[in-house]
């Protein structure tokens, strides 16, 4: 039987996977801290270890074949405030997990960040994830580390973050719609992003790590749609008749994100869907 860990497995992606992992009988492992990942997201047919990931070498289990490398501070915000935490995670962790597998032969899917196609130097987030990518190329390179790097887009689905500091827009704006706050709005709206359903991310992850495939740069993992933050607002006045506040636009707010490069993931036979409305449309408070 294959052996899993998902660091970040109490996560909103982590806890997603594990679920879709244990329904195809597979031996699944957690490790996480517990910073943002919470209890009542653990299946009762995984395992669980509370601890962080900069101390991945002293976990007793062993002889795992994959490591779904999920952990991560994950958002730009957050990052701005501490700076040092977002590096001490997403590059000093990552380094971490790359050093473990390197000696124990397991093959990681990393978690990167379709960050990586604007500068770095925008904000500490992206700075950490464009490290984090080039921690597990030098692995791959110098020491023959069987690693995949996957980029994700805005993720939304079940188990997210709802709330106005660790969410993404769906997220906070779920929270505010919740609590009789207006949406904020962050600058002109006109940004705009390509939001992808947590199950297509699954998919596409437990694909990557099944692939025989080789000399692939990342795979992108994004619906290939994208809709502005005006568009999204317009969806959630349709369900909730909510009102907007419009706010000063933010340091690390990009303009634009869109999946490029679809060719590999053909080849996986992956093919996400544009779920958005329907998703917005079947809410609850």
């Amino acid at each position: 039987m294959i052996k899993i860990l998902v660091t970040g497995g109490s996560g909103f992606i982590g806890t997603n996977l594990i679920n879709q992992l244990v329904k195809d009988n597979i031996e699944v492992f957690s490790l996480d801290n517990y910073s943002t990942g919470k209890k009542e997201n653990e299946s009762p047919l995984a395992k669980y270890i509370n601890g962080d990931i900069e101390s991945i070498s002293s976990i007793s289990e062993s002889n795992f074949d994959i490591c779904f490398h999920l952990a991560a501070q994950s958002r730009v915000q957050p990052s701005f405030e501490d700076p040092e935490e977002s590096f001490r995670v997403n590059v000093q962790g990552t380094l971490k997990v790359m050093e473990w597998a390197k000696k124990n032969d397991v093959k990681v899917i990393y978690a990167g960040s379709s960050s990586r196609h604007h500068d770095p130097a925008d904000s500490p987030y992206a700075m950490t994830k464009y490290l984090g990518e080039e921690v597990c190329k030098l692995y791959k390179k110098s020491y023959n580390v069987n690693v995949e790097i996957s980029r994700f887009y805005n993720v939304y689905g079940p188990h997210a973050t709802i709330d106005e500091k660790y969410g993404n827009v769906i997220g906070i704006w779920i929270y505010q719609a919740m609590n009789g706050k207006p949406l904020t709005i962050v600058g002109d709206g006109e940004q705009r992003r390509d939001f992808i359903h947590v199950d297509d991310i699954v998919d596409g992850l437990i694909r990557i790590a099944k692939t025989e495939l080789k000399n692939v740069d990342a795979w992108e993992i994004g619906s290939g749609v994208n809709y502005s933050i005006n568009e999204l607002f317009s969806m959630f006045k349709n369900k909730f008749n909510v009102s907007s506040l419009n706010i000063e636009d933010q340091p690390g707010n990009y303009r634009k994100t869109l999946r490029i490069n679809d060719d590999m993931l053909k080849k996986l036979n992956w093919s996400p869907e544009d779920r958005l409305n329907d998703y917005i449309k079947g809410l609850s408070l």
